[in-house]
């Protein structure tokens, strides 16, 4: 059982990636930020029944992920909305850079095709379910089993998800690298 006098202590240095991970999962800043005040408060209240020596990071990921799923499926409920400010988000740009490509890795090579933008943009295309797990995995850097806790599903099912939503991510990017002329199409890249 933990002391709920200690919560703020042992909880704020996770702020700064619960409200990252907020804010890839919800694409929204104002909501990343309830997201993240919600989760604390579901935290603080269910705070004394938290087994310590256990791992505090996957317990409050856990809490955001189904407080955003929660979230997500009263908004699904509701009609759909959209702003004029969202717009400009539809418009992606690229910026010319240097060429050279001396003593830099064909990862770092491939990025310099795509804007940020354009891949924030993919990312936010893939399927939910998908999404999370791959935030998850490749950008907070949890193991399968943690993803799997913080999910609540089977390792199995997190490995299927981070395959399916990696390869929806790689399809993507090919597409629009097609689309670009930065690649050639290719019928086998695309099945």
């Amino acid at each position: 059982m933990a002391d709920q006098a200690t919560f703020v202590e042992d909880t704020e240095p996770f702020m700064r990636s619960l409200y990252s991970t907020a804010l890839r999962l919800t694409n929204n800043a104002a909501d990343a930020e309830d997201l993240v005040q919600e989760t604390y408060l579901r935290a603080y209240r269910s705070y004394a029944s938290f087994q310590e020596g256990t791992n505090l990071r996957a317990w409050l990921f856990r809490i955001l992920t189904n407080a955003h799923i929660n979230r997500y499926r009263a908004k699904k409920r509701r009609p759909e909305e959209s702003e004029f400010d969202d717009l400009e988000d539809f418009y992606l740009y690229r910026k010319l850079q240097d060429r050279s490509g001396l003593g830099r890795s064909a990862e770092d090579e491939l990025m310099d095709m795509f804007s940020e933008a354009e891949v924030v943009a993919a990312v936010e295309a893939l399927p939910e379910a998908y999404r999370s797990a791959v935030l998850l995995a490749d950008v907070e850097g949890f193991a399968y089993k943690e993803i799997a806790e913080i999910l609540d599903v089977p390792i199995g099912t997190v490995m299927s998800r981070l395959h399916r939503g990696r390869k929806a991510l790689q399809r993507e990017l090919y597409e629009f690298a097609v689309s670009r002329g930065l690649a050639d199409p290719d019928p086998v890249a695309t099945a």
